[in-house]
């Protein structure tokens, strides 16, 4: 997606097993990553080519076409939850969002973290400015000496919230 920050490479976060097919961001993670019951987030995910994706995304995409009102992240979840995955034999890794963050659900650690997905937002507004505000704070803490005692915390998505209200 166009609204995820890519603070450092998150390449070196993902598995290079080449048996899984599919390592996908949450919206929270629940500590197992290959538990469906995570909530996906179509904002960053790694697909190996293989004739499993390939199916998948045909399946997806055909649907996506004929789903009036659905997004595409709605659509590839209803295909988890009805089984699509395992039904193609889908290797699927849920990716932590200590490390592929977003506003659902902020990474704990800003020396882990890679990315930052303006997720749980409803308009572009208020995700630029509180991604712009993400940004502020990794710069703050790029540029600090890190040795005092306090953790760095991300600020609050006020602006994501606000845009919840009617």
């Amino acid at each position: 997606d166009t609204d995820v920050l890519w603070l450092r490479n998150p390449f070196g976060r993902l598995s290079s097993n080449e048996t899984e097919d599919l390592q996908i961001s949450t919206d929270y993670f629940n500590g197992d990553p290959w538990s469906e019951a995570n909530s996906i987030n179509t904002g960053f995910y790694f697909v190996r080519s293989n004739n499993l994706t390939v199916s998948l995304f045909e399946k997806w995409y055909s649907m996506k076409d004929n789903s009036t009102g659905k997004k595409e992240q709605d659509v590839l979840l209803d295909l988890m939850r009805s089984g699509t995955f395992r039904a193609l034999g889908l290797k699927v890794r849920f990716l932590d969002t200590l490390y592929f963050s977003g506003f659902c659900s902020n990474s704990r650690d800003f020396e882990a973290v890679t990315t930052v997905h303006a997720n749980c937002c409803r308009t572009i507004v208020a995700k630029i400015l509180d991604l712009t505000a993400a940004l502020r704070d990794w710069k703050r803490y790029k540029f600090s000496n890190r040795n005092g005692t306090a953790p760095y915390v991300w600020s609050k998505h006020v602006n994501c919230l606000k845009s919840w209200s009617p």
